[in-house]
């Protein structure tokens, strides 16, 4: 059968869909379109290429080999139409995951780039945690994320780039009548014989965990063990109250009733904040966003590590590569 004198960008975006997501009932939900148009889609495409592109059964969808020497062909295809329209400003809109509606850093740099590029949308989603984006970054159902780049699998490091961001200072969040919640500010020795809940076995954030061990090792203090996983400030607020137990954060972590949050120190323990794409994206928003983190950076000394600060040293290495 010859080969097709065009192809429908629409039809290779119902395959990447399917193909990423090997479902197609989740592929739909993410192109927020009818289950069957999309296998409607599929079809045509495998039509119009004579080649069968899914072996489907009743319990997987799985890639035929022309379907997998299909994916890196629609990739390219689909990137080079996008980076066509936002040549002329018809940019699509760029995704970007702020972890948490209450985190500032991110919220600040999301905020500078609509006002350096007013004509782009720039969209935010919070779903927390750079682990928990990676895979998502990955298959290009998102854009952009914040978070711990050296805390990431070297296996997903290899297909993500990186900015640096901020050196962010480290906090805890205290039950108001906690004991060291009179304190204006908690030494890291006076945390000896806690327990402090760092997100153990949430798996959108294992490297907020690796960084809680790293920091409480040989210091006497002990990671929560892994608790249901509170989605919402409503049922945060519930989960700390009854389980009482002080919670490492950020000094821009937002207000909690019954809760005060107190700076660690001694040393001040940082955490490394990058802005984190994909390889090879070319996208408008994403250089309006690069642009916005290195200005507030640069006002706000984000990027100035205090002599007293610490950090991993791999997370040294990591954020000085640039």
């Amino acid at each position: 059968m010859p080969a097709p004198a065009h192809l429908d960008p629409r039809l290779l975006r119902a395959f990447l869909a399917v193909a990423e997501e090997l479902h197609f009932t989740r592929a739909a939900a993410r192109l927020y379109v009818a289950q069957q148009a999309l296998s409607r889609d599929v079809r045509r495409l495998e039509r119009e290429l004579g080649a069968e592109l899914f072996v489907r059964t009743t319990r997987q969808v799985t890639l035929t080999p022309d379907g997998e020497r299909l994916v890196p062909y629609a990739r390219r295809a689909l990137q080079a139409q996008d980076d066509l329209l936002a040549a002329f400003g018809q940019a699509r809109a760029l995704l970007v995951d702020l972890n948490s509606p209450g985190l500032r850093t991110t919220r600040r740099i999301l905020h500078r780039a609509r006002e350096l590029a007013p004509e782009l949308e720039l969209m935010a989603r919070y779903e927390s945690g750079l682990t928990g984006a990676a895979g998502d970054l990955l298959a290009g159902r998102l854009d952009a994320s914040f978070g711990r780049f050296a805390g990431l699998d070297p296996a997903l490091r290899a297909g993500l780039d990186h900015q640096p961001v901020r050196y962010e200072p480290m906090a805890v969040l205290l039950p108001e009548d906690h004991p060291l919640a009179a304190r204006d500010e908690v030494p890291l020795a006076a945390l000896a014989g806690e327990t402090v809940y760092a997100g153990a076995g949430n798996p959108r954030t294992p490297e907020w965990t690796d960084l809680a061990r790293r920091l409480f090792e040989g210091r006497g203090v002990a990671i929560a063990a892994p608790a249901p996983l509170a989605v919402g400030d409503e049922e945060f607020q519930r989960l700390m109250a009854k389980t009482r137990v002080p919670v490492l954060a950020v000094v821009d972590f937002p207000p909690m009733p019954g809760s005060v949050l107190r700076p660690l120190t001694d040393p001040v323990p940082l955490s490394p904040v990058s802005l984190v794409w994909r390889k090879g994206l070319e996208h408008p928003g994403l250089m309006a966003l690069r642009r916005a983190a290195a200005q507030v950076a640069r006002e706000e000394g984000w990027l100035n590590r205090p002599p007293e600060g610490w950090i991993p040293a791999s997370d040294a290495c990591v954020m000085g590569v640039h």
